[in-house]
C-alpha cells in the first residue's frame, strides 16, 4: 500500500465500486469512485480462440477462471484499493456466454459475501454506455447510443443510464463485429476481423464495389427503421470474392477491405443520425469494440457535425469490454438508490438492455 499522498484521486462521499465484466473473452476489473477511474484491468483469452476463428465458449470460462483472481489483485494494486474499503461488487448479469457469465457471477458472490457488501448483478450493454461517464461526466437527456461489438449491434434512447434505457433497434441477424470476422476469414485474413480489415482497407478504395447496405430500402424501414442486419452483406461479400477466383481474377484485397467497410459504416452512421432525429437527442454516444474502428469513427464525426449533434466516443480502451464499465455503472445505480441483487441471483444470456439491474 502506497501513502496515501500518492494513491489515485477519489471522489469524496461517492460510493467506491468493483465491477467485474467476463460476457465472452474478457476477464475485465474495474474500480470507480463515482466518475473517477482508479483502475482498470484486463485480461483477453483472444490468442486461445484465434485457431479455431472464432470466440468457443468452453476455453473463454476455462480462461476466465484463470484470470479472475490475479486481474483482482491488479486492480487493487493499480488503484491502491484494500478489498475492505470497497462498498459495493458490481458484476455482469447478461448478455453474454453463460458459462463465461457464470464464472463472472460466482467470483463476485464470493467476494460480495466475504466482504459483507452489496452485489449488483448488472447489464452488460448499459455498461458500454455508463462507460462514457467516466470520460465525459453526466449524460445530457436524453441521449441515444450506438453499441456496436462483435456480439451486438443495438440503437438505444438513454433517459437515465441506471433507470431509463429504450431499443430502438438491433441487429436481427449477423452483429457488425460478426460480420467483420466472417469476411476476414472469406479473404483469408486472421481473426479478429475487425483490426485487420480496417488496416486493409485504409489502402483500398471504397467506392470500388458496391456492397449491399441492408434493411435501409423503404420498405424496410417501415418495420425495421433502425434494425441493422449484416448478414445479405457478408454473403455478398463471400459470392464476389468467389466469382473472382473461379474467373481466375485477383482478388483486390484493399479494395474489397473498404468497400465492404464502407458499407458497414454507411448504415450504422445514418441509422445513428437518424435515430438521434427521432428521439429529439442531440448528442450520440458510441460504444462497444467495433467503435475502435477508423473509418466508422470519421464518418460519424462528419454525419453528426453535419446534422448538429455533439458525438461522446470513450477512449479505446473503453469501448472493449472492461470491468471499468460495470463499476461505472454501478456507481450510477447506487446513486440512484437501486437495490442490491439477491444473493441467488443468476445469469441471463440473453438479459434485454431495460433491465438494467437484475
Amino acid at each position: 500500500m502506497t501513502d496515501t499522498a500518492t494513491r489515485p484521486p477519489r471522489e469524496p462521499g461517492q460510493p467506491l465500486v468493483i465491477g467485474i465484466e467476463s460476457s465472452c473473452d474478457e476477464t475485465g476489473v474495474g474500480i470507480v469512485s463515482g466518475h473517477t477511474l482508479l483502475a482498470n484491468e484486463v485480461a483477453s483469452s483472444v490468442e486461445e480462440h484465434v485457431r479455431f476463428g472464432g470466440v468457443v465458449p468452453e476455453v473463454a470460462s476455462r480462461a476466465h477462471l484463470q484470470a479472475l483472481v490475479p486481474t483482482i489483485r491488479r486492480a487493487c494494486r493499480t488503484a491502491d484499493v484494500d478489498l475492505s474499503e470497497v462498498d459495493a461488487v458490481a458484476v455482469t448479469a447478461g448478455p453474454g456466454l453463460a458459462g463465461a457469465l457464470v464464472v463472472g457471477m460466482a467470483g463476485a458472490k464470493a467476494l460480495a459475501a466475504a466482504l459483507g457488501k452489496p452485489l449488483y448483478g448488472l447489464n452488460h450493454l448499459a455498461g458500454h454506455v455508463a462507460v462514457d461517464l467516466l470520460d465525459h461526466g453526466p449524460l445530457p437527456t436524453p441521449c441515444v447510443a450506438l453499441l456496436v461489438s462483435g456480439g451486438h449491434t443495438s440503437l438505444l434512447r438513454v433517459g437515465d443510464v441506471a433507470t431509463d434505457i429504450t431499443q430502438l433497434g438491433a441487429t436481427i441477424d449477423d452483429a457488425a463485429g460478426e460480420a467483420y470476422d466472417k469476411v476476414a476469414r472469406v479473404l483469408g485474413l486472421p481473426y479478429p476481423g475487425g483490426p485487420v480489415i480496417d488496416r486493409a482497407a485504409a489502402g483500398g478504395d471504397p467506392r470500388a464495389i458496391r456492397f449491399p447496405r441492408g434493411l435501409t430500402v423503404p420498405k424496410d424501414l417501415v418495420r425495421h427503421r433502425f434494425d441493422f442486419s449484416f448478414s445479405g452483406l457478408k454473403t455478398a461479400v463471400a459470392r464476389w470474392v468467389e466469382t473472382a477466383r473461379r474467373d481466375g481474377v485477383e482478388v483486390p484485397l484493399a479494395d474489397v477491405a473498404a468497400s465492404f467497410q464502407e458499407a458497414v459504416c454507411d448504415v450504422l452512421t445514418a441509422k445513428a443520425v437518424d435515430a438521434c432525429r427521432s428521439a429529439g437527442a442531440d448528442h450520440l454516444l458510441i460504444g462497444g469494440g467495433v467503435a475502435a474502428n477508423s473509418r466508422l469513427r470519421s464518418l460519424l464525426a462528419e454525419r453528426a457535425a453535419e446534422a448538429g449533434i455533439t458525438l461522446r466516443i470513450p477512449r479505446p480502451a473503453l469501448c472493449t469490454d472492461n470491468g471499468a464499465m460495470i463499476a461505472a455503472l454501478g456507481a450510477e445505480v447506487v446513486r440512484a438508490g437501486g437495490r442490491p441483487s439477491s444473493p441467488d441471483l443468476g445469469v441471463d444470456p440473453g438479459l434485454p438492455v431495460s433491465r438494467v439491474l437484475v
